[in-house]
């Protein structure tokens, strides 16, 4: 299978730093999610139910990065990633966290998760 889903700068604010400072403010961070999802029961019937629901992904997402502290986007990543392959029951999915303007002279850091296999 070689379908897949994707949710592209999906943006939170959150508080996130390894600085006590950074805590006292909410920061940016943008997900690019990949998510392998077999879909050829929703194309046969051209029924949702049978879709990997983005907008209900992206709201667990953000619901779930903004309802805490982090200090890592190791961390962050990771969590999100065990959270919706667990939930979804996905074989595949790499996430993308950037954190844009964590350096100066960048215009985003960030770290990439891919767990599972196609």
């Amino acid at each position: 299978m070689s379908d897949k889903v994707f949710i592209h700068e999906l943006t939170a604010f959150a508080s996130i730093g390894a600085y006590e400072w950074e805590h006292t403010i909410k920061q940016r961070l943008m997900f690019n999610i990949e998510m392998a999802w077999d879909f050829s029961q929703a194309v046969a019937t051209d029924d949702v139910q049978y879709c990997l629901n983005y907008a209900e992904i992206s709201e667990k997402v953000l619901k779930f990065v903004e309802s805490q502290p982090f200090k890592l986007v190791e961390t962050v990543a990771h969590q999100v990633a065990e959270k919706l392959q667990q939930e979804y029951q996905l074989k595949w999915l790499r996430i993308e966290l950037h954190k844009p303007k964590a350096v100066a002279q960048a215009t985003s850091v960030g770290v990439i998760v891919e767990r599972g296999s196609l």
